[in-house]
């Protein structure tokens, strides 16, 4: 099943993906998947970031081909940092940036979207707490991240994280192909068989650490490859049995200044 939200007469919502066509939800899916009968094309709506975080937890070098890439050292623990929720939007909207920030860089990701509250739970409970996953883009501006001695300012700029198009509920996560293309062009590709520490150990040890709330965001990661994004690009996170997470790139003047897209 795949879940949407999505804005329906300046209010967001929820739905079932069925095809081409949405079907309403009475109500959040961290409480109970209640189709209505109305329906509405997908072409129709305009999709936003599938969740309802009050955190967005993401986890730094994840995959063992990436570790290889930089030389680095397998950690003995995940390594965490957070995202504000104001850096979220959805599939086709537009990532935008200052030219004073200098390199910024996309990050291929598979998220997970928290069902229910979770507090020191084991790995063998992690599933229940799941509502589903997701592509996440864990937009960096990496000469920020590399003049820090942490990583909070080079990570959540606004629109520094793209999230979507949708929440696919059922979904085998041990071997996903995932990969990242700008302008066409596959500059991210490899498979979730290369994480070093599994999504059922993540979300158990995130969960010792802090309370994960319905909505919330645990992003896993990103392969090898990451590179920089230019004015003007269209950047594709694509993971199978998910789908493609698409934006667009573009760099201000000055921060703030903008033409909508």
């Amino acid at each position: 099943m795949r879940l949407v939200k999505f804005f329906y007469k300046r209010r967001q919502r929820w739905g079932i993906l069925e095809k081409e066509r949405v079907r309403f939800l009475s109500v959040p899916p961290f409480v109970s998947i209640r189709p209505e009968s109305k329906i509405v094309p997908l072409r129709n709506l305009k999709l936003c970031a599938p969740q309802a975080a009050s955190k967005i937890v993401l986890v730094g070098l994840n995959y063992r081909d990436h570790a290889k890439e930089l030389n680095m050292k397998i950690p003995e623990q995940p390594i965490l940092f957070i995202k504000p929720a104001s850096a979220l939007i959805g599939s086709l909207d537009t990532i935008r940036y200052s030219r004073s920030l200098g390199r910024v860089d996309f990050e291929a990701e598979l998220a997970v979207v928290i069902k229910t509250k979770a507090k020191d739970i084991t790995p063998q409970q992690v599933k229940k707490h799941i509502l589903g996953y997701t592509c996440l883009n864990d937009v960096t501006a990496r000469d920020l991240q590399a003049k820090d001695i942490q990583w909070t300012r080079a990570k959540s700029f606004d629109t520094f994280c793209p999230l979507g198009p949708w929440i696919e509920t059922d979904l085998e996560t041990g071997a996903l192909h995932i990969k990242t293309s700008v302008n066409g062009q596959v500059r991210q590709d490899s498979c979730t068989s290369n994480f070093i520490f599994n999504i059922n150990y993540l979300v158990s040890f995130i969960s010792t650490i802090m309370t994960l709330s319905p909505g919330d965001v645990i992003s896993t990661g990103t392969p090898p490859g990451v590179g920089p994004l230019q004015h003007g690009d269209c950047v594709e996170v694509e993971i199978e049995g998910i789908g493609v997470l698409k934006n667009y790139v573009e760099c201000l003047a000055s921060p703030g200044i903008s033409k909508d897209r």
